[in-house]
């Protein structure tokens, strides 16, 4: 286990979310995600935390793994045509995770999303944290509509507004 990390983590105040999203920039990534679903037939949620509490620190549970956990416990996967994609945010690490269900997984390379993912946490470690959203949302926009184009009426199956955990 990294004593670093874990000192980071349980260190890190609740708050640290509030000041890399205030309330207002929350809303933009609710309303672009909500502007994102008309451009095609997906179904995109964004979680953020601080850091990680102490026992899964010490089992070594790695960003991907607490965005796997997330993805179930926020339902992300029960969707119609599963194609559910989370974006999960970790500040503590300034690391983020796209998860995507089955049936988008089957259209889209996992290279694309850790392309996505590594521009995001370059804006993330320039502090630039609703920009690099609102972009990543903007590229995962474009490969849901490239892969499952907007079919009327369409029917909102998960919660546009961002988490946080």
């Amino acid at each position: 286990m990294n004593a670093t990390r874990l000192v980071k983590h349980l260190f890190a105040p609740d708050w640290i979310v509030r000041r890399a999203f205030s309330r207002e920039a929350l809303r933009r990534i609710e309303a672009a995600i909500r502007r994102s679903e008309s451009a095609h037939r997906g179904e995109l949620a964004f979680a953020v935390e601080a850091g990680l509490d102490l026992l899964p620190l010490l089992k070594g549970v790695s960003p991907r793994q607490r965005a796997l956990e997330v993805f179930s416990q926020l339902r992300v996967w029960d969707t119609e045509e599963n194609s559910g994609v989370l974006l999960y945010l970790q500040l503590v690490d300034r690391d983020i995770e796209i998860v995507a269900d089955r049936g988008i997984n089957s259209r889209v390379p996992q290279e694309e999303w850790d392309a996505i993912c590594h521009r995001m946490e370059q804006a993330y470690r320039e502090r630039r944290f609703e920009e690099g959203t609102l972009a990543g949302v903007r590229e995962i926009t474009e490969l849901l509509a490239r892969h499952f184009p907007p079919r009327v009426p369409d029917r909102d199956e998960l919660p546009d507004k961002p988490v946080v955990l």
